[in-house]
């Protein structure tokens, strides 16, 4: 169970990770501005802030990342709090964002929260 759980987080630490890549990077791009729905000219005057929530995206794959590194109790605790920061985001975002962000954020990490509790 213990390498399910780890596969789940895994998935979801790339999530974050290819996010970050779209809202810090490629945010005024047109690949960019597909996935999130946004215009060309939305995208440029919002790039600053794209970038910034880019950032924060990067620190929760960094908690799950560092989940999967670390050995021992720091391990599973900063799985559990990484999983959590990205399911509570996700669900912020999916009421005041985009319902999408229910199928993309809170659904896998919800799958990774419910492996990780069970191998604790």
């Amino acid at each position: 169970m213990n390498v399910v759980a780890n596969v789940l987080v895994g998935i979801v630490a790339l999530i974050h990770l290819y996010i970050v890549v779209l809202e810090m990077f490629l945010w005024t791009t047109p690949r960019a501005r597909a996935s999130f729905g946004t215009t060309e000219e939305f995208a440029k005057e919002t790039a600053t802030l794209a970038a910034n929530q880019g950032l924060y995206n990067g620190f929760l794959a960094a908690a799950l990342i560092w989940g999967l590194i670390a050995t021992g109790s720091t391990a599973w605790q900063f799985k559990i709090y990484g999983l959590a920061c990205v399911i509570v985001a996700g669900l912020y975002g999916t009421a005041t964002a985009s319902k999408k962000i229910f199928f993309v954020q809170v659904v896998p990490g919800t799958l990774a929260l419910i492996a990780v509790l069970a191998t604790g």
